[in-house]
């Protein structure tokens, strides 16, 4: 059932123009279901596959289509049938925008070094900034996989790691890094590129906050929107003087204090 929400009018217009070789009430009824998909991807992946799933039964020749079954597929880890969605979709439209999705797929099935095969694909070097980064992080975590976490750094060691803007990309290349720093040991560079992430994470791609107030032995207990993120000691407890023992008598003064005080 398709969601009421679901309309023609979100549907993208690329995706729209490729329908149009279609009879229009499929076109309609396949564009329907693409939309559904995209509205359900997050929140409902299994819901957003099936209506992936039927668009593609529908119209199978159309890229686009074929784009956003791979997408559904891969979101609820049908690795296999998520590459040869992507892969035919590329076939068929010659876009490359999802080189990191097709590489992840590849480390999902076990293979890595496919998945490496994928990032240096040459068409990687004129994707947009987002989609570089993301094949970056995918190769790096490719790297990790055959156990080489020096490598996995080395696959991050781009340009925009000097990049200061908020974008989503940004913060995940900054956590992505630090993650591999952490792995390697190295704590203090670790804690400085977590808090890189952080403060341009304005989407909340990442838990970079979470990951740094491990490191700093601190406790995340509140987020203000005003003033920011507040910070308790996760170690220390309250003193006795703070949480006296219920039913505790309190403490006499001396004799000495006692004169004084009169």
């Amino acid at each position: 059932m398709l969601p009421d929400e679901a309309t023609l009018g979100q549907l993208d217009p690329e995706l729209k123009r490729e329908l149009n070789s279609l009879p229009k009430s499929l076109a309609d009824l396949v564009g329907k279901h693409v939309v559904a998909a995209g509205l359900l991807l997050e929140e409902a992946p299994e819901r957003a596959y099936k209506h992936a799933f039927f668009a593609r039964r529908k119209a199978s020749r159309v890229p686009g289509v074929r784009e956003a079954s791979g997408v559904a597929a891969y979101t609820v880890g049908k690795w296999q049938e998520a590459l040869a969605d992507l892969r035919a979709a590329r076939r068929m439209s010659g876009r490359d925008s999802f080189l990191a999705v097709m590489a992840d797929c590849e480390r999902g099935l076990g293979r890595p070094e496919r998945a490496l095969e994928v990032a240096g694909d040459p068409a990687a070097k004129d994707l947009d900034p987002a989609e570089r980064i993301e094949l970056r992080i995918v190769a790096s975590g490719a790297r990790r996989d055959m156990g080489d976490p020096k490598a996995a750094l080395a696959e991050l060691r781009i340009p925009e790691l000097k990049e200061r803007r908020a974008r989503p990309w940004i913060a995940r290349l900054f956590y992505a890094y630090a993650d591999v720093l952490v792995e390697l040991g190295k704590m203090d560079d670790a804690r400085e590129y977590f808090a890189r992430a952080s403060s341009v994470d304005r989407e909340g791609v990442t838990d970079a906050d979470e990951r740094l107030a491990e490191i700093e032995g601190v406790e995340l207990v509140d987020v203000d929107v005003e003033d920011g993120i507040m910070w308790s000691d996760a170690e220390d407890p309250a003193s006795e003087e703070d949480e006296a023992p219920v039913g505790a008598e309190p403490e006499r003064p001396s004799e000495d204090e006692g004169r004084e005080r009169n």
